[in-house]
């Protein structure tokens, strides 16, 4: 199957250049405020600002397991616009990973940790099945702030840009600033011809018995640190990334790749992520209380949840 050449919502923001682009979406709720973008490009930094909301039908909220009302937030980033690899990748600490063409922002972690304590080294995966956030079909929730946020592909915004076919879709930029696509991508990375396919993640489960000291049992998904990367099992390097042709990228750029199975939204950088991306976001997030309850919500985690250790929560573990 070959690419589809139609231009869309996602190359129209790439070519922007210095020009300002607003985006401002009716609500796919009536009782949502419209959605509002502003890209623009300053110096060497593309800039993003955004309100948060959706333009794609997000799921009810408050709801049983997300207590939390979606709310326009004040977003303001910039990224490189002419991104460099790193010597060597950067793992990152509760903050976006990213930002959607839409603003919203990418955010894989949950401030869920086993026996509440950031400490105890062993922190639940949003989509690992252990815990249940309430996230909706575009693998989004609320913060108790008010900010929807992604924990995976988010399907909404993917099947408005792509009409829902299988071709490469840009759907928003990394604090890096290298792109971000959706699951689907060249089955040969350097040729714009070849047909597409889904791109597979490079994770797998681990194999065997937790360590004393942890939660114990069989490794299974539930916890961050139940994976491991194993080169060459999949099309994607650690970053969840790779070099390639994109339809916005016709002479090639490294870019990230949201899958549908672990890590979802990469879990490091394989460039320097920026600034303004580097605090819990978004802002005034926290946990949903433990695994098994309704979840709480709240400025800072739930109650009894130990904060978190000096000199910022630990790294993942690759």
């Amino acid at each position: 199957m070959k690419p589809s050449r139609r231009p869309s919502v996602s190359s129209l923001l790439l070519r922007t250049c210095g020009c300002v682009l607003v985006s401002a979406c009716l609500a796919a709720s009536t009782s949502l405020p419209p959605s509002e973008v502003k890209i623009t490009t300053d110096g060497d930094y593309r800039r993003i600002q955004a309100n948060g909301i959706p333009d794609h039908e997000p799921g009810q909220f408050p709801n049983r397991r997300n207590p939390n009302t979606i709310a326009p937030q004040a977003y303001d980033y910039k990224v490189p616009l002419h991104p460099k690899l790193a010597a060597k990748p950067s793992p990152f600490r509760m903050q976006p990973f990213g930002i959607a063409v839409n603003g919203v922002v990418f955010d894989p972690f949950a401030a869920e940790w086993w026996q509440n304590d950031p400490n105890s080294g062993w922190q639940y995966e949003p989509q690992g099945g252990a815990i249940d956030l309430g996230i909706d079909s575009s693998n989004a929730h609320v913060q108790p702030n008010g900010a929807y946020h992604y924990h995976g592909i988010p399907n909404g915004l993917l099947e408005k840009l792509s009409s829902n076919k299988p071709q490469m879709t840009l759907l928003g930029w990394a604090a890096d600033g290298f792109p971000i696509y959706g699951p689907w991508g060249y089955s040969e990375a350097n040729n714009a011809s070849s047909s597409v396919k889904k791109l597979a993640s490079s994770y797998a489960v681990k194999a065997g018995e937790r360590p004393a000291g942890s939660p114990g049992g069989k490794y299974d998904g539930s916890f961050v640190q139940d994976y491991e990367y194993v080169e060459g099992s999949g099309d994607l390097d650690a970053n969840n990334g790779r070099q390639g042709v994109t339809p916005e990228f016709p002479k090639g750029t490294y870019y990230y790749v949201l899958t549908n199975e672990y890590p979802f939204i990469p879990r490091q950088f394989a460039g320097t992520p920026d600034a303004s991306f580097e605090r819990r976001g978004p802002p005034g997030g926290g946990g949903f209380g433990p695994p098994g309850r309704g979840r709480r919500g709240g400025p800072g985690g739930p109650p009894g949840m130990r904060p978190p250790p000096r000199g910022g929560l630990p790294p993942p573990p690759f």
